[in-house]
């Protein structure tokens, strides 16, 4: 299963251009392995090629660099989503779609599609 996601700034009304964004795995023994990272690009999107295997999985966004660049101060150096591809087999084959809203003090997140 691939994994994508856009982030958007509530605040400016635009989408994020520019957050690191890492994804990890989580293996049998409960640890973590890098699995991709970048940046979005210019429409706030970014799609992971690694293949998740039906896994828990986690997007970390790096928001304090974003903020930081921003000229802003935020509240989260950092957004840690962490979700289950196992439970994604109602979406479009082999993807699944993590959305962020995001401002300084606040983000939200959901199942996209």
């Amino acid at each position: 299963m691939t994994v994508s996601t856009h982030v958007l700034d509530a605040v400016a009304g635009r989408p994020a251009a520019g957050v690191p964004v890492a994804l990890s795995v989580r293996d049998a023994a409960g640890s973590w392995r890098a699995a991709g990272d970048g940046a979005t690009d210019a429409d706030g999107r970014l799609r992971f090629e690694a293949e998740t295997d039906g896994a828990v999985s986690r997007l970390t966004f790096d928001t304090g660099r974003y903020f930081a660049e921003s000229g802003l101060a935020g509240f989260y150096p950092e957004v840690v989503i962490t979700f289950s591809t196992a439970t994604a087999d109602d979406g479009p084959a082999g993807h699944v779609h993590v959305p962020l809203l995001l401002s300084p003090y606040s983000y939200s997140t959901y199942r996209g599609s």
